[in-house]
């Protein structure tokens, strides 16, 4: 059951902080561990709107949110030139991984690395379902196409328009190929039958989150409170206990980059 990360319409949280964050970040059930704890804390309330990254930062462009949690760093650092984002904090960090069916008919166990695989689906014409949200993870897939010299699309080439935890599902529907975030798919996707098909330490597939307060927002101090708490060691503590069957879903970067944030520390 979702506690504090309830999925609520703005126009209901005129008395809360307003976090926008991932879906990838809500479907895990990380907020559930991180923000009760805030608020016994400190006393503020937290009101949760789970969009893709590129809808989270939208919010943030109109001051509809103070503070973000999200994961697409080159679209992170347009928002923070043009003065959206503000003191920004490197949380956690997992992996990027291509998940299908087992029988796997591309052959993506054998690629030799994640460019390979990726166009190992296309030449199959096999199955994928994208995104198709501006999202973290579908700005991360885009990329992938891109250095691969593929322009995927139909018919074997789908949109969701949905979050990482129905695109999973909709992908083991399909006997479809997806990229997911490691979080979303251990605790939805393995669930549904999908097999972790491209799963290797690679660069490229490296998924930092970050968190943000929103400059101008009604709730700036509040934003910066929740700032220092997702920095705080009880938050590493509770986050490291998030874990699907011995494995962490988000290992905490205490502020240590894997990609540059403006203010980070």
């Amino acid at each position: 059951m979702r506690r504090m990360a309830v999925l609520l319409p703005f126009l209901l949280l005129a008395q809360a902080l307003r976090l926008a964050t991932t879906t990838s970040v809500y479907d895990s059930g990380l907020l559930d561990r991180l923000l009760p704890a805030f608020t016994q804390a400190t006393g503020v309330k937290v009101g949760v709107v789970a969009v893709g990254t590129g809808q989270a930062l939208a919010l943030a462009e109109r001051k509809d949110a103070d503070a973000v949690l999200v994961h697409a760093p080159d679209l992170e650092a347009q928002y923070r030139k043009r003065g959206f984002l503000a003191e920004g904090y490197c949380l956690a960090k997992n992996r990027f991984l291509l998940v299908g069916p087992q029988e796997d008919p591309a052959g993506v166990r054998e690629a030799k690395d994640v460019l390979e695989a990726m166009r190992r689906v296309a030449s199959a014409k096999a199955p994928f379902v994208s995104r198709g949200d501006r999202s973290g993870t579908h700005l991360k897939e885009l990329a992938l196409w891109e250095k691969a010299g593929i322009r995927p699309g139909p018919p074997w080439y789908l949109e969701s328009g949905a979050g990482m935890g129905q695109t999973l599902v909709l992908a083991a529907e399909k006997r479809a190929y997806t990229l997911s975030d490691l979080a979303t798919y251990l605790t939805v996707g393995k669930k549904r039958g999908l097999s972790p098909l491209y799963d290797r330490d690679d660069p490229l597939l490296l998924n930092q989150y970050s968190v943000y307060v929103v400059p101008g927002s009604p709730r700036l101090e509040e934003a910066r409170k929740l700032r220092d708490f997702l920095a705080s060691e009880e938050a590493v503590r509770r986050m490291l206990g998030l874990q699907v069957e011995g494995q962490p879903l988000f290992q905490p970067l205490k502020g240590r980059c894997l990609f540059p944030v403006n203010g980070s520390r």
